[in-house]
């Protein structure tokens, strides 16, 4: 396990942070606390941080245009104007079913956003993981109880995701014109039996994957292939997802949580929740605009 140069970018200590996205066009990252039902905004150029409270529990933040933005929620999958803050719904997601939540997603590079559902109470097989572009929405894949892990190879014939319970991480053969499988899923690393949970993912610019393992103060690094190549050192228990930010997309933000622990462990965890920023000597791939409407 390697060490690395890391700053707190928030010391605002998340309950539950998870998906991190980086907007190049106004340099500033986002980031939820899920459980907490804020949005927070981070302008890296000044350095200030501002917490939006949401009416739901929100989880992935996809740029639509100069505008607007799609967060994916418990409620289901909303427009959010950029300047007011204004949400309107665009569609639903498993709204016949109070179980769940939204959790982990990604948007692959042709405009389809990936987003996970999952119990609120992480019931066994509750979750499904669900492709949406322009308006239409397909079930890719169900009987998952953590949906997480959710990235795309950088041309986009690859995707990847893992069920957080059951610690395997998958690879899935992809049209790269629509994001859709053209394949079943194979085992691209069998975690099960080691420490921690595999959780959130991104891809950097060569195709290497940088996965957050929660409970396990770590990120490691994977080749295409499934070969763990790196691990470097996370000064918080439960990092749950990375995102490449910066101008040049050459700085890992990580979120972290303190979901789950007593008293004493928060107290030996300073650090648990709060949002960091790792030098790892990587560079990232810009993140897609989601496509909403044909």
């Amino acid at each position: 396990m390697s060490d690395v140069a890391i700053e707190i970018l928030s010391d605002h200590r998340c309950h539950l942070g998870e998906g991190p996205s980086y907007d190049g066009r106004t340099n500033t990252a986002w980031w939820f606390d899920i459980v907490e039902c804020k949005l927070f905004e981070a302008r890296l150029g000044d350095g200030s941080v501002q917490a939006h409270d949401l009416p739901f529990m929100g989880s992935v933040l996809a740029p639509i245009d100069d505008k607007r933005q799609l967060i994916a929620s418990s409620d289901g999958l909303f427009v959010r104007d950029r300047a007011s803050g204004r949400l309107d719904l665009l569609t639903h997601l498993e709204s016949d079913n109070s179980v769940t939540r939204s959790n982990d997603g990604r948007v692959h590079p042709a405009g389809a956003l990936w987003i996970g559902t999952m119990g609120r109470s992480a019931e066994q097989g509750a979750g499904s993981i669900y492709w949406f572009r322009d308006g239409e929405l397909r079930r890719l894949f169900s009987d998952i109880s953590i949906p997480n892990g959710i990235c795309f190879s950088p041309d986009g014939r690859t995707g990847y995701f893992t069920d957080s319970r059951v610690n395997l991480f998958h690879r899935v053969p992809l049209d790269p014109d629509t994001g859709l499988p053209i394949g079943q899923p194979s085992v691209l690393y069998d975690h099960r039996g080691g420490e921690g949970g595999l959780d959130g993912a991104v891809v950097d610019s060569e195709g290497l994957i940088w996965n957050a393992r929660w409970g396990a103060s770590a990120v490691d690094v994977y080749t295409p292939e499934g070969d763990r190549v790196r691990t470097i050192r996370v000064p918080a228990t439960r990092p749950s997802c990375p995102s490449f930010i910066g101008p040049d997309l050459d700085r890992l933000l990580v979120t972290t949580a303190w979901e789950g622990m007593s008293e004493d462990e928060k107290k030996a965890d300073p650090n648990a929740g709060m949002t960091l920023v790792l030098d790892v000597h990587a560079r990232g791939i810009p993140e897609p605009s989601v496509r909403i409407s044909a």
